[in-house]
């Protein structure tokens, strides 16, 4: 393969999350006076780290979300992980031809180090995805979209960023890939397209993916 690593995104790429995540974000700030639809959670909210949630929410209303917003929303939406998640039908052939083919790669999620697991354990990923494999906006300063995230993946495995190919669904992520100098193949599965804007190639079916890495 032409990349040396290869840096997935986790919602909406390895698990099939977004869905079930945004629902209850706008169900959760619908009900504390911020009348929120799925679209607009989606549009709004999707790829970003939960910094961005509260502070596009006191931008808008000069109001902060509660001290417990974090907690109450993780386990909500925890909880829904441990009845519907799933994986991204055909990623994990994407794995197992990665490491067949001895190409290393990652997680560098948004989202939490526990809503990785959660979602990884639900999933049956786990078994993908050892501890040094895993990198979170948590572990950084800033998240999507600037390329903090996708640089400390690189560095801790040891991969230049020219060399890494970043596997994105949202418009924040695929920015940051790009500011981080990274090649991006972008998940049209629930983004349009033209959301995706610079990113490398575009594909709209998991089992496409291994063709546009090689």
């Amino acid at each position: 393969m032409r990349y040396d690593l290869v840096i997935f995104d986790n919602d909406g790429v390895l698990v099939d999350s977004e869905p079930i995540s945004n629902r209850h974000l706008a169900a959760y700030l619908t009900e504390l006076g911020h009348p929120t639809s799925y679209e607009d959670s989606i549009r709004d909210y999707m790829g970003s780290a939960m910094h961005r949630i509260h502070d596009l929410v006191l931008e808008r209303t000069g109001r902060r979300l509660p001290d417990d917003f974090d907690d109450v929303f993780h386990a909500r939406v925890f909880a829904a992980f441990e009845r519907e998640l799933k994986a991204v039908a055909g990623v994990t052939g994407v794995l197992e031809k990665l490491t067949a083919d001895g190409v290393p790669y990652c997680v560098a999620s948004s989202g939490s180090h526990e809503r990785i697991r959660v979602g990884h354990r639900a999933t049956g990923l786990d078994r993908w995805f050892e501890d040094e494999r895993i990198f979170s906006s948590q572990d950084v300063g800033r998240g999507k979209p600037a390329p903090d995230l996708f640089l400390h993946a690189a560095e801790r495995m040891g991969v230049a960023p020219g060399r890494c190919v970043v596997v994105e669904d949202s418009p924040l992520g695929v920015q940051a890939a790009v500011a981080a100098g990274m090649d991006v193949c972008g998940f049209t599965a629930m983004t349009p397209a033209a959301k995706l804007e610079g990113a490398t190639q575009l594909f709209s079916d998991m089992g496409e993916l291994v063709d546009l890495l090689v």
